[in-house]
């Protein structure tokens, strides 16, 4: 994976995220979106067999796109490591349940 600043402003961003396509741009896009200080995030990929997607934030207020994102892969980075847990948890449970 390599990211690219293609555009900087105050409070805009545009990267390009070589080697990523649909499955870590839409989650980043989505949790970028549950922030209130986010006016716009969204990404496009120009040609579907090569992998370089370019995704643009544009923040609100004082927060910049900078720290939107960083606060979005901490977010993502958080719920995967519950999901991870409550994986564990059930299976398990489903063992415990069933291996006596």
């Amino acid at each position: 994976m390599q990211i690219r600043v293609l555009e900087k402003k105050e409070n805009e961003v545009v990267l390009e995220i070589e080697g990523e396509g649909h499955t870590l741009c839409n989650l980043l896009e989505s949790v970028l979106l549950e922030d209130r200080d986010v006016e716009f995030a969204g990404y496009t990929i120009p040609h579907p067999l090569v992998g370089k997607p370019i995704l643009r934030v544009r923040t609100r207020g004082d927060k910049k796109p900078k720290e939107a994102l960083r606060e979005a892969l901490t977010k993502i980075v958080e719920r995967g490591r519950k999901l991870g847990e409550e994986f564990e948890r059930v299976f398990r449970e489903y063992d415990e349940a069933h291996l006596r």
